[in-house]
């Protein structure tokens, strides 16, 4: 991934990680970690801030503001790695012959792609023009779009109409990603309208699987969406902190970690 001529590398990745992990991290430690100076680490906060991953404060960086999500573009790349593994582990517990929702995000993107190279004769309907393209290239697969208004940043399809198309539906398995999970098991997102289309998703699915990397454990995010416990399977790949685990293990939650 390329910003402005400067690649994103895995130490930034593990910057953002540490910074969305404790909510705020300085310019010692984060030398001290990534065995740079700290003026390697002070590039790295200006970068990163520069693109609206972290914000940076006097004498190290923190979690960026609850609303704004970072830019489309530059969250496809991030975590690829981390959210392919998630993609894979989905495609390995839905079964051909099934119906599903599948929302906006990232995620959700590399799942609709493993979806296509590993099942059969599956019915999806969609908000995201991103995955109705990579699944309408299977043959056997049916791909329904909702209605709605689309936003150029994203692909994504919002709106009143889009809500009650989902309302006319009821399927075997909603696959949602999300910006943030609040320690208390809030889910979180910065957009109202695209929040409004995700619990139209929840309440007409059977079965609810969250898809989310690590990073979204504690991020902060204005809109909320429901709570962890709506939710039947969480596909993850690293386990949640101690507290979601608790509220994860007393609700019966599955969790699986790629």
């Amino acid at each position: 991934m390329v910003i402005k001529g400067k690649a994103i590398n895995n130490r930034h990745e593990k910057i953002i990680a540490l910074i969305k992990s404790n909510g705020f991290a300085t310019v010692e430690e984060m030398a001290k970690l990534f065995n740079v100076t700290p003026q390697t680490v002070r590039r790295d906060i200006n970068l990163l801030n520069q693109e609206g991953y972290v914000s940076r404060y006097h004498g190290g960086a923190g979690l960026s503001v609850s609303t704004e999500n970072v830019a489309y573009r530059h969250r496809r790349e991030l975590f690829l790695n981390e959210k392919k593994k998630i993609a894979q582990a989905v495609a390995s517990i839905i079964e051909d012959n099934t119906s599903l929702f599948i929302n906006i995000g990232t995620t959700t993107e590399y799942v609709a792609n493993e979806l296509v190279n590993h099942k059969k004769k599956l019915r999806i309907i969609t908000n995201n023009l991103n995955v109705a393209a990579i699944m309408s290239k299977k043959n056997d697969f049916e791909v329904i779009v909702t209605g709605g208004i689309v936003r150029s940043k994203d692909c994504g399809i919002t709106g009143e109409a889009a809500v009650k198309f989902i309302s006319q539906f009821k399927v075997d398995i909603g696959i949602i990603g999300i910006s943030g999970i609040d320690l208390d098991g809030t889910l979180l997102d910065f957009d109202y309208s695209e929040v409004h289309v995700a619990k139209m998703i929840i309440e007409n699915s059977r079965k609810v699987y969250l898809v989310v990397d690590h990073t979204k454990f504690g991020r902060n995010a204005m809109v909320k969406l429901g709570n962890i416990k709506e939710i039947d399977t969480l596909i993850t790949d690293k386990q949640p902190p101690e507290k979601l685990m608790k509220i994860i293990s007393s609700n019966n939650i599955n969790l699986v970690i790629s």
